[in-house]
């Protein structure tokens, strides 16, 4: 049986506590059937920096009645979703045209299975990692085939309670492979308040195993949250454009977006991984602070021997003088010299008074000499 792991290895690469997020591209049925698009999408998935493009591999025979109903009737073209799926099949060349593409790309390829068959299909192509959509988590013996080949399994949890969850995380380890689970909501597109970004942590702390989000919000945001939240891995669908046919269109990200978002979880990921000292950070600025700080200056012309009042200062850069938060060691001070309108007061300007101006806390630094 494979032991909890926060760290699995895909095709090599680690994914998992302290390693770089993964950021997969579904492109899903974005193909709408025509092999050549997918092809594209390959191509711009790898523009857009993502990690590992996805597909789904449907083969309808084996995973629908021809008498399955949409759910959602888009397409004036199918009849069923069974129709739909045939015509989103592709052939065993042509899967492996594109997973060589993918590969050719430097790009991880998977594809999720919905039969077992597409199992077999898959697995003859060598795929590196198994996704399994929200609503396979139920199908135990697709899964043991699938955690058969000993290569990490990753579960969407998007109709799953944790039940279901539990049962199918355990049905992966028992058959000796590792595990990642993504937090998904089956909403497309899914609002903010459905994003359940709280269950990463839940998942973490449940399975001790990477956990990513699969995101269907049709915006970046959630994926940078989950990034910020130390997702390990992150999911979302990409179109070519939002003007593009297909149903989960609206539930996707534009290539230019989802370039945005691997911009932004890299960025995330080195403010993440190099935390600063505060103080020490300070100490390097000090210069800068000198720069936009506000020194206490006169505010009029002031003789020799005057006793400053706050009526006779002011607050202005550069902040090379005595700074503006210790005004008191200038308020009830008298001056050593005379002082021009704008002009910095130093320590070696002020003769410290024996007595603090009233509503101050007198000087905190002066010359020894007083007087009355």
């Amino acid at each position: 049986m494979a032991q909890n792991s926060e760290t699995i290895h895909i095709a090599g690469r680690p994914v998992g506590r302290g390693h770089p997020c993964l950021i997969v591209a579904e492109v899903g049925q974005a193909h709408d059937g025509s092999l050549g698009t997918a092809h594209a999408y390959i191509d711009a998935a790898k523009r857009a920096g993502a990690h590992a493009v996805k597909f789904q591999t449907h083969i309808a025979a084996a995973e629908s009645t021809p008498a399955e109903q949409f759910r959602v009737k888009f397409s004036k073209q199918d009849a069923t979703r069974y129709d739909y799926w045939k015509r989103m099949e592709f052939t065993f060349g042509q899967w492996q045209g594109l997973a060589q593409h993918a590969a050719d790309a430097g790009l991880l390829f998977l594809s999720s299975a919905f039969s077992i068959e597409a199992v077999e299909l898959l697995d003859s192509l060598g795929m590196p990692a198994w996704k399994v959509g929200a609503g396979e988590i139920g199908s135990l013996p697709m899964l043991e085939r699938m955690a058969a080949t000993g290569r990490p399994v990753l579960l969407s949890s998007g109709l799953a309670g944790w039940d279901d969850l539990d049962a199918a995380v355990d049905c992966v380890r028992r058959a000796g492979a590792p595990v990642a689970v993504f937090q998904c909501t089956t909403a497309y597109p899914c609002p903010p308040e459905k994003v359940g970004l709280n269950v990463l942590d839940e998942l973490r702390k449940r399975y001790r195993c990477p956990v990513g989000l699969s995101d269907h919000s049709g915006t970046i945001y959630a994926g940078l949250a989950a990034a910020a939240l130390g997702a390990n891995l992150i999911e979302v669908h990409i179109v070519f454009s939002r003007e593009c046919f297909g149903p989960d269109v609206p539930a996707s990200l534009t290539t230019d977006e989802v370039k945005q978002l691997v911009e932004g979880v890299q960025f995330i990921e080195a403010a993440l991984a190099h935390p600063i000292d505060k103080e020490a950070m300070a100490e390097d600025l000090a210069a800068v602070r000198r720069t936009f700080g506000k020194s206490v200056v006169a505010a009029r012309a002031l003789p020799a021997g005057h006793r400053i009042t706050a009526a006779d200062v002011a607050f202005k850069k550069p902040g090379n003088g005595i700074p503006a938060a210790q005004v008191n060691t200038v308020i009830g001070a008298t001056t050593a010299r005379a002082m021009a309108p704008d002009e910095l007061f130093s320590i070696e300007d002020l003769i410290a008074s024996q007595t603090a101006a009233p509503g101050t806390a007198g000087p905190a630094a002066g010359r020894a000499e007083t007087r009355s």
